[in-house]
């Protein structure tokens, strides 16, 4: 009994001095502070630089499956402000996460569409869950340059 006691209290000033145990804390690293099982879809930064995934996100919130969105707060807000507007459309909740722990590596996750359960989803790779949406938007173009005397000289 006393010898239960003891463990009961050094485990309990364990948790005082180095915090809780956390269960598989590479796979909450990797998946914005989720378990992988939960995950239904992930993009990663250098897929969302790469392009605009925002209505990826709305088809997959609009399942129902899973409702929960993490962002990586590290990003920009110009670069997140698609998605959490397409969470808040389909009525998700989303999380930002700016813990040093989420860098913004290419490889490393952007967001995260989690539901509060498991439910095994896979793939949850977007590029490959939503490959029919990956034809990539027409890119601006841009007016040629004109010369200064182009310009001076330009009639309309």
């Amino acid at each position: 009994m006393a010898n239960e006691e003891k463990s009961a209290v050094d485990q309990r000033l364990q948790n005082a001095v180095y915090g809780t145990p956390k269960i598989n804390p590479d796979e909450q690293r990797r998946y914005l502070g989720t378990f992988r099982e939960r995950v239904c879809l992930t993009i990663s930064v250098a897929q969302l630089k790469e392009r605009d995934w925002s209505d990826a996100l709305k088809q997959e919130l609009k399942k129902g499956i899973g409702n929960l969105v993490f962002l990586n707060g590290n990003l920009s807000d110009e670069e997140l402000r698609p998605y959490m507007r397409a969470a808040v459309q389909e009525h998700a909740s989303f999380t930002l996460k700016t813990d040093p722990e989420f860098s913004t590596a290419p490889e490393k996750m952007a967001v995260v569409v989690a539901a509060k359960t498991a439910v095994h989803q896979s793939p949850v790779d977007v590029e490959k869950r939503y490959a029919d949406l990956k034809t990539p938007a027409a890119p601006i173009k841009e007016p040629a340059k004109l010369s200064f005397w182009q310009r001076l000289f330009h009639s309309k």
